[in-house]
């Protein structure tokens, strides 16, 4: 589990074969999870000064592949007992979204980013949204997109600064948003199917 605050950012030595390697001042262990750019990684081998971990083949179909160079965002995975800030993240990817608009304001800017439709009923306005692995609040929500203002600190410590229209950022929904739209499915799924169906197919398993 993570908290979308960003610990660093890492500097791409390379990838090939699955395996990323990156330049850190954090130094993890064999066998951690570190969240790069918000997908859950595991460190399969540390050398000086860096670390690799393996992208799946489920990673690679999900996340945006091309943003795996220069420098990405980096956070380890909370520890027992750790101060919990930011929101509940998961390092679990569920689409990549596109910055459509940038817009300055007074003391930030606001960056529009759409999503593909199927996920726009787990933004929620005013909810938590996690992008490239940054704890953010979603201003507002349209039909295939939402709006996030970031503010100065944000921009000079993350790649926020970097993005420009058209750029694609991995994007996680708020989790509690997703458990409540599963249940509410759930729901309508036994109201058409009876409830006696659902418990004799449950006392299969």
């Amino acid at each position: 589990m993570f908290t979308g605050l960003i610990r660093e950012m890492a500097e791409v030595v390379s990838y090939a074969d699955n395996i990323l390697t990156l330049k850190a001042g954090y130094r993890p262990k064999i066998g951690d999870s570190i969240a790069v750019n918000g997908a859950c990684l595991t460190v399969v081998k540390v050398g000086e000064g860096s670390f690799s971990v393996e992208l799946a083949d489920e990673t690679r179909d999900v996340i945006a592949m091309e943003n795996l160079k220069g420098h990405v965002h980096i956070e380890p995975a909370m520890q027992m007992g750790d101060r919990f800030e930011g929101h509940i993240v998961q390092g679990h990817v569920d689409t990549v979204g596109t910055v459509t608009r940038i817009q300055k304001r007074s003391n930030g800017i606001d960056f529009f980013i759409s999503i593909p439709h199927p996920y726009m009923q787990y933004v929620i306005p005013k909810g938590s949204i996690t992008i490239d692995g940054v704890s953010l609040t979603v201003n507002d929500a349209s039909e295939d997109g939402f709006r996030l203002t970031i503010i100065p600190h944000t921009l000079k410590e993350t790649l926020f600064g970097t993005y420009r229209v058209g750029t694609r950022v991995n994007v996680e929904t708020d989790l509690f948003a997703r458990y409540v739209a599963n249940i509410l499915d759930k729901r309508e799924s036994a109201k058409q199917t009876g409830w006696e169906t659902i418990e004799r197919f449950q006392a299969l398993y």
